[in-house]
């Protein structure tokens, strides 16, 4: 099917305002616009993946740009194409460039989930491994590698089904949330959810604590994953695993 893009712009509440849905496989959308309107606010969408290069990944390698203009100021401009978009947007740059903050994506493998993460803004890019197999294995465990080195381990995993645990990657501290309770007991495929989150300051290495509330685990990552946005708590990667089976 091919590679699809959506742009979405919310409150300060983390209520939708408007979405926009690409799907540049299309090929008379592999480039255009669109434009809305909010708080009395023009807002462009511009895209131009007609030349994109793809990887293993969803995301472009090169050779596109996606941005977005409000009032005729580039607030954010995604891809190598950055001539290109201001010479399409006629936008002026705003002084400071986006930083990405939080990011999800879906992975799908029989006992290993690989993925690419890089914790911080300029940081190095990591191999990130995730390998469970719960078939036949009567005390399953979780275990966690970044650049082929274990990093953390999770045995009897049918009573930790749900946790957290803080790993060091290029110096920050990195909590990572597992909630692995359809996997071991749901009655229909389920996915795995993860969560790895930077920590801003050794204090946050010594403040995690365990969710009050296990059950409402999934609702916890995504009120998380909203709250690293909202707050500037450094970067969060949220990974939902899927097995083939």
């Amino acid at each position: 099917m091919g590679q699809g893009l959506s742009v979405g712009i919310d409150d300060s509440s983390n209520q939708c305002l408007c979405k926009v849905d690409i799907k540049p496989w299309l090929f008379s959308k592999r480039r255009g616009f669109k434009s809305l309107e909010a708080y009395s606010s023009k807002i462009d969408i511009y895209w131009d993946l007609s030349s994109a290069k793809f990887g293993s990944g969803p995301e472009p390698l090169g050779g596109y740009y996606v941005g977005v203009v409000v009032d005729r100021q580039m607030l954010l401009l995604l891809g190598d194409m950055r001539k290109e978009a201001f010479k399409k947007t006629s936008a002026s740059p705003v002084p400071s460039n986006a930083v990405c903050v939080a990011k999800r994506e879906h992975v799908f493998g029989k006992r290993g989930f690989t993925t690419k993460a890089q914790f911080s803004n300029n940081g190095q890019l990591h191999d990130l491994v995730i390998e469970c197999d719960t078939l036949g294995v009567n005390d399953p465990c979780l275990l966690v590698r970044v650049d082929s080195k274990p990093v953390m381990q999770v045995k009897r995993l049918r009573w930790k089904f749900r946790g957290n645990h803080t790993i060091l990657v290029d110096g920050l501290a990195v909590e990572v949330f597992w909630d692995v309770h359809n996997w071991l007991f749901g009655t229909s495929p389920g996915n795995a959810v993860f969560m790895f989150k930077t920590c801003l300051s050794a204090e946050k290495l010594w403040a995690s604590q365990p969710l009050s509330d296990p059950s409402a685990l999934q609702w916890s990552f995504s009120q998380r994953f909203s709250d690293s946005k909202s707050q500037g708590l450094g970067f969060s990667l949220i990974l939902h695993a899927w097995k083939n089976e």
